[in-house]
């Protein structure tokens, strides 16, 4: 007999992995930094007004925010602007059609992770999780503190948990398998934390392994996400009429908002027409930061705007 998911037995353990006094301090100013620019872009706050109300001098602002971004604090706030989005749409009308005539699959470099995948199969989804086992840690990120889960066969999941809201992402991601065993390993789930959020990491002779668990459907919506490369995006239309279903958008749009693999499988590059951010499970404050640092590290996009 199948038992529901008793989550008063499972640690949340949201405490990230140790990383030093003086990292983790970094860590802080670095995450409320890229919160005042996501939500006050249009104020345009200069580099003085960030390093002030962090408590630094701007040039240790700058040094900081660069080596935890991988970009300055003005050029993530050139990215963020709502013309970079719409650019983004205007440059990649046709990114999926390009992407499947190059013939990209499974083993080929899918996007800038070079992610390799495979999906459990339709019975193993039915089965809600029975059999499998699933460890998971918090960890620190750019954007927040993220909720890893791995299998024996590569990453599985991958949420975010705002400060006092640990235990409701883990339920989250829990409840998409309720009847999978779950098992405490920050140990087991650090080296995923490091490797998504480091570009240095994404080599392509070293592929990311992640683990797709969920319907046909949503399956081949995600294995779709893949194929949108960074700076680029796309729309809910497109990706329904990529996977011959035009009239699904709005099912495409539930698959996209059911995503457990977030960032990885890039469902924040999925706008609505007009370049509109749309939706985000995991808010939308987080999806302008994600996309800002991501136009950062995309300068031939950024300088032609």
């Amino acid at each position: 007999m199948t038992r529901a998911l008793d989550l008063s037995k499972l640690s949340a353990n949201p405490e990230p992995i140790s990383i030093g006094e003086e990292a983790a301090g970094n860590y802080t100013v670095v995450k409320r930094t890229l919160e005042r620019i996501t939500t006050d872009w249009r104020d345009q706050p200069s580099l003085e007004q960030l390093a002030k109300e962090a408590g630094l001098q701007p040039i240790q602002l700058q040094r900081v925010f660069s080596r935890w971004a991988g970009l300055t604090p003005k050029q993530f706030l050139q990215a963020i602007t709502l013309d970079y989005a719409k650019a983004m749409l205007r440059a990649s009308e046709s990114v999926l059609d390009t992407s499947f005539e190059v013939g990209l699959s499974g083993s080929s470099r899918l996007h800038d992770l070079f992610v390799t995948h495979e999906a459990m199969t339709p019975g193993d989804y039915r089965n809600r999780g029975a059999g499998l086992t699933l460890a998971y840690g918090f960890h620190p990120s750019p954007f927040g503190q993220v909720l890893i889960m791995t299998t024996d066969k590569g990453l599985a999941g991958l949420g975010f948990a705002d400060p006092g809201q640990e235990e409701d992402a883990l339920a989250d991601m829990c409840g998409r398998w309720p009847a999978a065993r779950f098992q405490p390993d920050r140990e087991a789930t650090a080296a995923y934390a490091r490797r998504v959020f480091d570009p240095a990491k994404w080599r392509q002779d070293q592929p990311l392994n992640i683990v797709m668990i969920g319907t046909d459907f949503e399956i081949r919506v995600w294995q779709t996400l893949l194929k949108i490369p960074m700076g680029q995006a796309t729309t809910y239309s497109n990706v329904a009429a990529s996977i011959g279903s035009p009239k699904a958008s709005r099912a495409v749009g539930t698959a996209v908002g059911h995503n457990p693999l977030s960032f990885v499988v890039p469902c924040h590059r999925v706008l609505a027409k007009g370049g509109k951010l749309g939706g985000y499970h995991w808010g939308l404050t987080r999806k302008r930061a994600i996309l800002g640092w991501e136009c950062g590290l995309s300068q031939p996009v950024l300088e032609s705007l």
